[in-house]
């Protein structure tokens, strides 16, 4: 054993060429360290409220602070990561993925103006409905949750849909609470509208 020991600490100490085998180690590692933490760097700055607001100053971010999520008797507010992102490490990244795709709509002038925005609004909302569908709302869950409300404090019509929804478990938020932060597009022709 001690010999292997020997051998290997002989090989890392030893130059290939210029720089030793454990000099690469090291500063690969130190080099990864770097990497991993302006990656999560920049991931936090894109879930910041700021940088949606740089591109949405005039839509959206407009439209939510009329809602009871941005200002509230409580005084707990959400920002748009709250809803758009989801919390865990994989599915955040895969949601990051998805939006670059909107970031190149917008760095291409596709939804640039409030005209082009408002004329591909329906379809975008569709995706992002689709997308909280498809997660259960994981997003809303983070905040709500059915098993944590009290039904006695909500309206009758409330309450009920959202015990029904409990017991059913067939529905999720976004099935009844389409256009609770932001104006919905033209609905004419969907179900329910």
């Amino acid at each position: 054993m001690w010999i292997w020991i020997k051998k290997w600490w002989s090989v890392i100490r030893q130059p290939p060429k210029y720089f030793s085998l454990g000099f690469l180690t090291l500063g690969g590692f130190i080099a990864g360290i770097i990497f991993w933490g302006a990656f999560n760097t920049g991931m936090e700055l894109t879930n910041t409220e700021k940088f949606c607001a740089s591109c949405h100053q005039n839509d959206v971010y407009q439209e939510i602070q009329s809602t009871i999520h941005f200002t509230n008797r409580t005084g707990v507010r959400a920002i748009c990561s709250n809803c758009h992102v989801p919390h865990d490490w994989t599915d955040k990244m895969a949601r990051k993925m998805q939006a670059s795709k909107e970031v190149f709509a917008w760095l291409t002038g596709a939804i640039s103006t409030p005209e082009k925005f408002e004329a591909r609004r329906r379809e975008m909302a569709e995706r992002e409905w689709a997308r909280m569908k498809k997660n259960d709302s994981l997003e809303c869950r983070n905040c709500h949750e059915f098993v944590y409300m009290d039904f006695t404090r909500q309206s009758t019509r409330a309450s009920k849909q959202h015990s029904t929804a409990l017991a059913d478990g067939s529905k999720t938020c976004i099935d009844c609470h389409k256009g609770i932060a932001h104006h919905l597009p033209e609905m004419k022709g969907v179900e329910g509208f």
